[in-house]
């Protein structure tokens, strides 16, 4: 490049190089004059807001000092200051003789300031000064603290501030809060926050509990309308439930104040005394008498069931509580009063009633319709007259029929032989017959003096000496315990030889009788009888010594008699068909007659209480296949078909086994005695109710209506041979099991004979020998 190149080169970089620093120093210049405006702008504001905050400060007559490096300054609120020095009697109003005055007011109030110099920690407290009341207000910004003091002056000087007012609230032991408009807390005192277990109005609203529900709608509603509202309500706090009174209270400035009272014990009072009159009104609604309350007024409060249907009034006319006047004067037009000449001065004593100060004497009604009622007055307690209105013409009428029952009872008396006298219980003789008189010998006129116990004893000894026997007796009637006035009773001897059963017995109105009566004849006569008896039992006990005698003499023989029998039917072609068939006859009847003995021998235990029954569990449809596998032969001899019915669940009866199958053993031997050839013979078992039927029937010629009442007597048999005793045995073993046997029977129908058991026997229904214990 040439030297002129360079130089022309050189100098345009000059020159672009200067338009460059002009262009950086006009962009500097503008960035400059930007933030000039800006801070000029921002130094407006600041001047506005000071301004302002100096104008709210002493709007609200407040006064706010900074204190730095201990250094106090007044920020704002010249006036207030000077107020505030005034209400603390300071002389001066400067800020640091105003800091030092609060300092020196309390040591409390000391501590906190030094806290809040020190360590920044804020504080809110009211000192009272001589003239007034200071609320002092601290907070920290940085390095600066901050108070805020406000002067109260006049009456405005006792009233608290919000931290007292929230403090004073917050000592309360009941819930008290103020709600906003749609009835939401927005503050609530300590107890409150015990209530809704929370602790704090935001942890409250975070968690969604509250207090009760229906307060605050209690207390949205107060400040809808604008009106005080109240209300009770139950709620659970700390697990008990609590009644509070509720009172919101819309207050100025908005919001509504709300406030409880715990009236627990009040509301519980309140409904003990509720139940307490209504089982009072219930008692007296459910007694005889008809009672009514008139107030001071005059007027009827309460009134029972038995007055308006005793007077026959409406009870919603009643329900209007009319005077008593009213009530008089309806009943006299219905014709319900006693009858008087002059109604309007009988009607005036009764008014004049309420003027009374002590119960007034019992008074008697006669109405027209015959009733006659007993009319009880007396001041009622709160006030005004009870009346008591008592129905007592059945009691005259019984009263009446007493004293008549009274002179026949005298009467009757004196028609017993027996010798009666009634002692009352201080000894003297109420009461005599006429054969009290005879029986001792004594004149009437003797008894009227004797008058009382001693006395007759004194006129009753020369009979009966014993005195151990009347002092025994005095105490049966003198004796105010009940104990010693048990009754008693025996036989005593007389001095004339008569035997005497005497008796007392107390009465329910604490008077004794006491009555004599021969029995000498008597006991002559039970002697006799005792002797006969004795006699009887003794021919009883030897006829059971020969039954059993005879019974045992005769078996001998016949177990004889029934083996060779046995040996000959046996013998085979040594004995010829009819010696056989003479055998057979010969077997036959040996074990007719020993069954005939056991039926006697048993019978004869049966009479004499002597059998005892072999208690078990019996299948009972083995016994039936039992029974019937033990006449099957005899049946087949007979042509007479044997069946058995049984139901598959007839399960177990408890009773002894042999005397079970021995009553059908009779019954199905009387059954094929009476069933002709080609009959048929149905043993049967079923269950009812509680109980097992055993049933054997026949197809035969039945039974005449005249023998059915006498089927189970003995001996009814006897025409069919043998004693007769199997039906009654069968009779007398049923009832031996608790049971009982029943006949069903028409004359050529055939007969069915139904023994009733019980499954599960009762010590009731049982016979002793039974042993069942209930």
């Amino acid at each position: 490049m040439s030297p002129d190149q360079l130089i022309l080169a050189a100098a345009a970089g000059a020159v672009c190089l200067a338009i460059c620093a002009a262009l950086w120093g006009l962009a500097q210049r503008r960035s400059a004059e930007a933030r000039i405006e800006a801070m000029a702008d921002r130094l407006a504001g600041l001047e506005g807001r000071a301004d302002a905050a100096q104008a709210s400060a002493e709007a609200f007559d407040s006064a706010l000092l900074a204190i730095e490096d201990g250094r106090t300054t007044l920020a704002s609120g010249e006036e207030s200051l000077a107020a505030c020095a005034q209400a603390l009697a300071v002389a001066e109003a400067e800020p640091q003789a105003l800091v030092n005055a609060l300092m020196r007011a309390d040591p409390d109030h000391a501590r906190r300031l030094r806290a809040l110099f020190e360590r920044g920690e804020p504080c809110a407290f009211e000192v009272q000064g001589p003239a007034g009341a200071v609320t002092v207000e601290g907070r920290a910004a940085g390095a600066i603290a901050w108070l805020r003091l406000s002067a109260a002056m006049g009456e405005d000087a006792a009233l608290p501030t919000a931290p007292r007012l929230a403090a004073f609230l917050n000592t309360r032991v009941c819930p008290a809060w103020i709600a906003a408009a749609d009835g939401s807390p927005v503050w609530v005192n300590a107890a409150w926050l015990s209530a809704a277990d929370a602790h704090s109005l935001d942890d409250a609203a975070a968690r969604g509990v509250a207090f009760d529900r229906a307060a605050d709608a209690l207390a949205s509603e107060a400040a809808n309308l604008g009106q005080r509202r109240e209300a009770v309500r139950w709620s659970t706090v700390a697990g008990r439930r609590r009644a509070f009174r509720i009172v919101a209270q819309p207050l100025e400035g908005g919001g509504v104040g709300v406030w409880t009272d715990d009236v627990t014990e009040l509301e519980d009072l309140r409904e003990q005394l509720k139940r307490n009159v209504e089982a009072h009104d219930e008692t007296l609604n459910h007694i005889a008498e008809a009672v009514a309350v008139f107030g001071q007024g005059k007027k009827l409060m309460f009134h029972n069931t038995a007055f308006a249907d005793l007077w026959g009034l409406e009870p919603a006319w009643l329900g209007e509580q009319p005077s008593h006047s009213e009530i008089l004067d309806r009943l006299r037009q219905r014709r319900r009063l006693p009858e008087t000449a002059d109604y309007a001065k009988w009607k005036a004593a009764e008014l004049g009633w309420y003027e009374q100060i002590g119960p007034a004497a019992d008074d008697l009604w006669s109405l027209a319709d015959g009733r006659t009622l007993k009319v009880v007055r007396q001041p009622h307690p709160m006030g005004g007259l009870l009346l008591l209105f008592s129905d007592i013409t059945d009691e005259l009428k019984l009263k009446a029929q007493y004293n008549a029952q009274i002179e026949v009872q005298k009467a009757t008396l004196d028609k017993l032989n027996d010798a009666v006298a009634v002692f009352g219980s201080d000894g003297r003789l109420r009461l005599r017959n006429e054969a009290f008189a005879r029986f001792w010998n004594i004149g009437p006129a003797q008894l009227e003096a004797a008058g009382d116990f001693e006395g007759v004893v004194e006129l009753c000894v020369p009979r009966l000496h014993d005195r151990g026997f009347w002092r025994e007796l005095k105490g049966r009637v003198g004796d105010p315990d009940p104990a010693a006035r048990a009754p008693m009773s025996g036989e005593v001897k007389t001095s004339d030889s008569r035997i005497v059963a005497y008796q007392s017995r107390p009465l329910p109105d604490g008077a004794t009788l006491i009555a004599f009566t021969d029995v000498t004849d008597a006991r002559r006569l039970e002697s006799a009888l005792a002797a006969r008896e004795a006699a009887l039992a003794e021919a009883e006990r030897l006829k059971r010594d020969f039954v059993g005698n005879v019974s045992y003499e005769l078996r001998t023989p016949l177990t004889t008699i029934i083996g060779y029998s046995e040996l000959l039917e046996r013998s085979g072609e040594g004995l010829s068909e009819r010696g056989r068939a003479h055998a057979a006859a010969v077997k036959s009847a040996a074990t007719q007659l020993a069954r005939s003995i056991d039926d006697v021998l048993d019978m004869a235990q049966i009479d004499a209480d002597e059998m005892a029954l072999d208690l078990e569990d019996v299948r009972v449809a083995d016994l039936l296949l039992t029974v019937a596998s033990r006449w099957k032969g005899d049946a087949e001899k007979a042509r007479v078909s044997l069946v058995v019915e049984r139901p598959d669940d007839i399960g177990l009866i408890r009773g002894d086994a042999r005397r079970l199958a021995q009553i059908l053993d009779h019954l199905v031997e009387n059954a094929l005695g009476q069933s002709p050839a080609g009959g048929v013979v149905t043993i049967a078992a079923r269950k009812g109710m509680g109980e097992i039927q055993l049933q054997v029937s026949d197809t035969g010629r039945g039974i005449p209506f005249h023998v059915q009442a006498h089927i189970f007597d003995r001996f009814i048999g006897r025409e069919r041979g043998g004693p007769g005793l199997g039906l009654a045995l069968v009779k007398a073993l049923t009832e031996l099991h608790g049971g009982w046997v029943a006949l069903e029977s028409e004359p050529g129908a055939g007969a069915t004979f139904t023994c009733h058991l019980p499954e599960e026997a009762h010590a009731s229904a049982a016979q002793p020998e039974l042993g069942l214990s209930a």
